[in-house]
């Protein structure tokens, strides 16, 4: 009995890993064996370290956000992914319980940290939560990155900080509780920190901050779990091994601590020395927005509209306005040769990304208020004043108008994709500032090295180079020039949109359009032609310009003061240049022609005109005599008109045809050859050999259609080769027809071997067709029957090479003549077996 207790009490130390002959007194096992390390006091600390590195990577969120709003959707993610990662080590899920459990979570949870606005009382999820969680998920990393930050200004925008500290925490929470290597946590934590800073600005938040803790914090974390992983391999511990494991775990972390404290010290004071002056890159950045510019009209080509038939309707009323300000419509900074138009996707033609009630930016410059409420204006171009820093859209359509929002910093343009009409009204806050006087721009200097979107020489008007070179003469400062060719515009054009008692003007700034300007004796336009007439001499002149189209009333009859209401009405479209100035930025420049310059008519005479005097006509001259002994050879003449070059007609045919000749020989020589050899299979030999020829056709083209067909095989094993690869298309009736006929005792007859080919011709086509029109062209043009038929060498070319040789061996200078008749003998006899190996091959 005791023998039988002592036995059972070893195998059960077995199977626990206790070495036999040890007592089980002073040892435990392991209670990581048996409890989850989730709900033991380890598995706290790794979630308090999992805390302080999911808090680095929610800050980086702040910049993106401009507000403390970014806590709800990032603390949200953290928390909710943590819960379920933990929810999964406790109960020792798989991998699929887990995936489904982080679905459900993102579902239920989402909805109350990321889109609040659309869930019951803020928490409970509706079907508009879930689908916009869902769509988020795939689409919202487009939308965020295309947004003009701050984000909080929009209400759908917390689907992707959510997320990713939701996956972060997940990811990482579920390594840390669960896999035998849990520094490999640290993996999600920093591809969660590059994703906030990819998504985020220019602007850092914290950066040493959080270099600091993901670096100290995760790598002294990180090599304590490596310690215990290599201690915890012993299943068993005993007293003393467990006061040396510890003792071990406490000099590690000490020793880490030290090393890693001192690089952190060193980093704090080194890091913002060693920063780089550059701003980071960013996501945003390099995106394109997915804004398609090319779908709407340029407005500078409705110039003449607005200037002739709205002239006295009221488009849109604008309040807040500095006194004397502009309203810009657009900046247009792309020529085609018939439309100025905007751009997003040309050298220094900025982006357009979607724009809310704030818009990030680094100038201080304070913002004032502007209100405008739309009329008879309608249109995709929003009219505003000096820079944004917010928009908000008020009205029955402001959700829709504000979805399709969207604004380009660097060219200072707004507008809604959902177009402007009667009745819509909004707010921006604008950044609007004084323009220089043209003293201070005189002493200035112009910023020549802005790119610009180039104007191919093809499409530029012919006359604007020559133009330019002639309002500037010997000038060379830049900011010279440019006054020259304003001056010369303004003093040589007379001003005319074709209104009653104007002079006829046509519409338009094509390069047509601009060349009959610049080239007339009186250069007849308005704003839309002398605006892109000087832009676009400014740019031969290597000065950079471009065109705005807005609003501004006549100085000498505008009276508002300083905020009040202005009505716009047609008559204050206007299109001017603008020019970069350093310090200045860009400046805006009219070239409207002074309203006196007319054009004088011709003087009037005070005498009474005399009635003029008809003189006789002159007689007509006699026509010149003929020089004696001139004659004219009428042939020569003839033969003249009719002289062909032959000799180039030839040279040019042969250089021509003698190429495309070389080109298409190995084509010809291919299909020459193979329609010989169907030929010859079909019409030569005995009856017997055509129907054999009619079934190698089919098995060479099965070759050049790609079918690998065995060597030595009988028509029937062919045959059915030919099923399992190409399909059946007849091959097997055809093997067995041609084996009956080739076999029979009966030699076939012509009507019989003909009737054979017919169904041959019937298997190719039904072959052919059973592949694209590629692969029959290939088939047709392939020399793979050719060379697996062996028609490119002679037949039995081995077997007749070592005959020669053993024939050699028989010849009379060698053996006598009785040695050489002996050898012809056997040379007949041997070619009579290889004629017959022949025959059967071909049968087969």
């Amino acid at each position: 009995m005791s023998e039988t207790t002592s036995g059972a009490t070893m195998s059960r130390r077995s199977r626990v890993g206790v070495p036999q002959g040890t007592t089980t007194g002073g040892t435990t096992r392991r209670a990581a064996e048996a409890v989850p390390r989730a709900v033991t006091t380890s598995g706290a600390v790794d979630a308090g370290v999992l805390v302080l590195l999911l808090g680095a990577v929610v800050v980086g969120f702040a910049p993106v956000w401009g507000s403390t709003g970014y806590l709800r959707p990032t603390v949200g993610g953290a928390v909710v992914g943590l819960a379920v990662a933990w929810l999964g080590a406790w109960r020792r899920w798989r991998v699929l319980s887990v995936t489904a459990a982080a679905v459900v979570g993102y579902l239920a949870l989402g909805g109350a940290f990321a889109l609040p606005s659309t869930a019951v009382a803020g928490v409970a999820p509706t079907l508009g939560t879930v689908r916009g969680l869902a769509l988020g998920a795939v689409h919202g990393w487009k939308e965020f990155v295309t947004t003009v930050p701050p984000m909080h200004a929009f209400d759908d925008q917390g689907v992707v900080p959510f997320l990713v500290l939701y996956l972060t925490a997940l990811l990482a929470g579920t390594v840390a509780w669960r896999a035998r290597y849990a520094a490999w946590a640290l993996a999600p934590v920093a591809a969660g920190l590059a994703a906030s800073i990819l998504l985020g600005t220019v602007e850092a938040s914290m950066p040493v901050v959080q270099g600091l803790v993901v670096g100290v914090v995760g790598l002294l974390w990180g090599a304590l779990r490596v310690i215990e992983n290599r201690v915890g391999r012993h299943t068993v511990e005993t007293a003393s091994s467990r006061e040396a494991s510890r003792r071990l775990r406490w000099y590690r972390f000490r020793t880490g601590a030290a090393i890693l404290g001192l690089g952190a010290v060193a980093a704090a004071f080194a890091g913002p020395a060693l920063a780089p002056a550059d701003p980071r890159t960013v996501v945003r950045d390099v995106v394109v927005p997915p804004l398609d510019l090319h779908e709407f009209v340029s407005p500078l080509a409705s110039f003449r509209k607005l200037a002739k038939d709205q002239r006295e309707d009221d488009l849109f009323t604008i309040t807040g306005l500095p006194e004397h300000a502009r309203v810009r419509l657009a900046t247009l900074d792309t020529y085609d040769g018939v439309v100025f138009d905007a751009s997003s996707d040309q050298p220094g033609s900025g982006v357009y990304t979607r724009a809310g009630s704030q818009i990030a930016t680094a100038d201080t410059t304070p913002s004032r208020s502007l209100r405008v409420e739309v009329g008879a204006y309608s249109g995709v171009w929003m009219p505003d004043a000096g820079s944004l820093t917010g928009i908000t859209w008020t009205g029955p359509r402001a959700q829709e108008l504000a979805d399709g929002t969207y604004y380009n910093g660097t060219t200072r343009t707004a507008l809604s994709t959902a177009g402007l009409g009667q009745g819509d009204a909004y707010a921006v806050e604008a950044q609007v500032t004084a323009e220089p006087s043209e003293q201070e721009l005189a002493t200035g200097r112009i910023a020549t090295d802005v790119e610009q979107p180039p104007v191919p020489d093809e499409l530029a008007p012919a006359q604007a180079a020559s133009k330019a070179a002639q309002f500037m003469g010997e000038e060379t400062d830049p900011v010279k020039r440019l006054f020259a060719l304003r001056d010369g515009l303004v003093a040589s054009g007379i001003f005319s949109s074709g209104l009653d008692g104007q002079l006829p003007s046509r519409p338009g700034h094509s390069a047509d359009r601009i060349d009959t300007l610049l080239g007339a004796d009186e250069m007849v336009g308005d704003d839309e032609q002398f605006a892109v007439a000087l832009a676009l001499m400014a740019r031969d002149a290597g000065i950079p310009a471009r065109v705005v189209m807005g609003f501004y009333a006549d100085p000498a009859k505008d009276e508002r003061k300083d905020g009040q209401p202005w009505t716009v009405t047609g008559a204050d479209v206007h299109a001017w240049v603008e020019v970069p100035f350093d310090g200045y930025g860009w400046v805006a420049v009219d070239a409207v022609p002074d309203p006196d310059n007319k054009i004088q008519p011709e003087p009037k005479s005070e005498q009474v005109p005399k009635p003029p005097v008809l003189q006789d006509p002159e007689p007509p001259e006699e026509p010149a005599d003929d020089v004696p002994g001139d004659v004219k050879d009428d042939k020569d003449d003839h033969q003249d008109s009719h002289d062909f070059a032959w000799g180039t007609a030839v040279l040019v045919a042969v250089s021509v045809l003698l190429p495309l000749a070389i080109l298409a020989a190995p084509v010809l020589l291919v299909l020459t050859f193979k329609s010989r050899r169907r030929t010859r299979r079909r019409t030569t030999g005995p009856f017997a050999d055509r129907v054999s020829g009619g079934w190698r056709e089919v098995v060479d083209t099965a070759t050049d259609l790609g079918a690998t067909l065995p060597s030595g095989a009988t028509r029937r094993e062919t045959a059915g080769t030919l099923v399992a690869v190409l399909g059946d298309h007849g091959h097997v009736p055809l093997a067995h027809r041609a084996d009956a006929t080739v076999f029979g005792v009966v030699e076939p007859t012509h009507d019989e071997a003909e009737a054979y080919w017919r169904e041959v011709e019937a298997v190719l086509g039904r072959m052919r067709g059973s592949v694209d029109r590629r692969a029959q062209l290939r088939a047709a043009l392939s020399l793979r029957s050719v060379r697996e038929s062996g028609y490119l060498r002679l037949p039995g070319a081995r077997r007749l090479g070592a005959q020669a040789r053993g024939l050699a061996d028989r010849l009379p200078w060698r053996h006598g003549a009785d040695a050489s008749a002996e050898a012809a003998a056997w040379y007949r006899g041997r070619a009579a077996t290889t004629s017959k190996d022949t025959r059967k091959r071909n049968a087969r």
